[in-house]
C-alpha cells in the first residue's frame, strides 16, 4: 500500500517534508523538553497565528509578517522566562491567548479572504509545494550546524544553568538564540504540518526519548527517529484509511506515548518484584 503510495508526488513531498520537520524537532525539541520549556513553544507557536493574521491583513508575505511577529513573541517572553521565572507561565498565556484572538479577529476582517482555521491547526501535508521543502531544508542546516557548534554549551545549560555561568558560558544569549530558532522552526513548519503536529513533534519524541538516552546528542538522534516513525506510519494510515493526515500523526504519536509509559511502569513493577523476592 506504501509502496503505491510513493507513485504520486505529494505523498514523496509529504514523506520528505515530514523528515525534515522530523529533524528540525527532534534537535530543537530535545532542547524544549529538557529545559522545561515546553508551555513557552506553545506559547511561541499559538502567537504566531497573530503574525499569520497581520500578514494577511496588511498583505504582506506570508514568511515576513508571521516570522517577524513570532520572532518578537519569542524575545518577548524568553525575557519574562529569564528575569522572573515564577510568573513566566503566566505571560506567557496571556500573549498565547492575545496572539491566537488577534491573528482570528484580522483574518476576519481581512477583504475576500475565508481562512480555514483547521488548515493552520493541522496543517496541509499532503500538499506541501516544493519551496517549503527547500525552507525546510535550510532550516535542517541551521538547525544541525547550531546544535553541533554549540552541543557543550548546550549540555552545561540543560543540566546546570548556573554551573554553566560560572564556567563562563553565555547562557542568556544561547537562551535567545535557540528560542529564536523554535520560532522560525514553527513558522516554516507550521504552513506544512499545524501548529497542533508541531507541538507533538517537538514534545512527545524527546519525552520518550529522553528515557532511554545515556546523552543529549543520543536524545537528540533518538527523538528524531521516533519522529520520522510516527510521521511515516501517520501518513501510511491517513491515505489507508482516508483519514486527515496531520491528526493521524498526532495520534500514532499519542499511542507511541503511551506504549512508552506503560513499558516504564511494567519495567519498574518487574524490578519492583525482583528486589522484593
Amino acid at each position: 500500500m506504501m509502496i503505491e503510495a510513493l507513485q504520486f508526488e505529494f505523498m514523496r513531498n509529504a514523506i520528505i517534508a515530514g523528515c525534515f520537520a522530523s529533524l528540525i524537532c527532534g534537535v530543537i525539541g530535545t532542547f524544549v523538553v529538557v529545559n522545561r520549556l515546553v508551555f513557552l513553544a506553545g506559547g511561541i507557536a499559538h502567537a504566531a497565528y497573530g503574525g499569520i493574521g497581520i500578514a494577511f491583513f496588511f498583505g504582506i508575505p506570508y514568511m515576513l509578517g508571521t516570522l517577524g511577529f513570532s520572532l518578537l513573541a519569542a524575545m518577548v517572553m524568553t525575557a519574562v522566562v529569564l528575569k522572573s521565572k515564577h510568573r513566566a507561565d503566566t505571560f506567557i498565556g496571556i500573549i498565547w491567548a492575545v496572539g491566537m484572538a488577534m491573528g482570528i479577529i484580522l483574518l476576519d476582517k481581512t477583504p475576500g479572504y475565508n481562512v480555514n482555521l483547521m488548515s493552520y491547526l493541522f496543517g496541509s501535508i499532503l500538499a506541501v509545494p516544493n519551496s517549503d521543502i527547500w525552507w525546510m531544508l535550510g532550516l535542517s542546516v541551521i538547525t544541525l550546524f547550531s546544535a553541533s557548534f554549540l552541543y557543550r554549551d548546550l549540555l552545561a545549560i540543560s543540566y546546570d544553568d548556573e554551573f554553566a555561568k560560572l564556567r563562563g558560558v553565555p547562557v542568556n544569549l544561547i537562551y535567545f538564540l535557540f528560542i529564536g530558532l523554535i520560532a522560525v522552526s514553527i513558522v516554516i513548519i507550521i504552513r506544512v504540518v499545524g501548529l497542533i503536529l508541531v507541538i507533538a513533534l517537538l514534545t512527545i519524541p524527546p519525552y520518550i526519548a529522553e528515557k532511554y538516552s545515556r546523552s543529549l546528542a543520543m536524545m537528540m538522534a533518538l527523538s528524531t527517529m521516533l519522529a520520522v516513525f510516527f510521521n511515516i506510519t501517520g501518513l501510511w494510515l491517513a491515505y489507508a484509511y482516508n483519514l486527515t493526515s496531520g491528526a493521524t500523526i498526532i495520534l500514532v504519536a499519542a499511542a507511541g506515548f503511551f506504549l512508552s509509559m506503560g513499558l516504564d511502569f511494567l519495567l519498574r513493577k518487574s524490578r519492583t518484584d525482583y528486589q522484593n523476592l
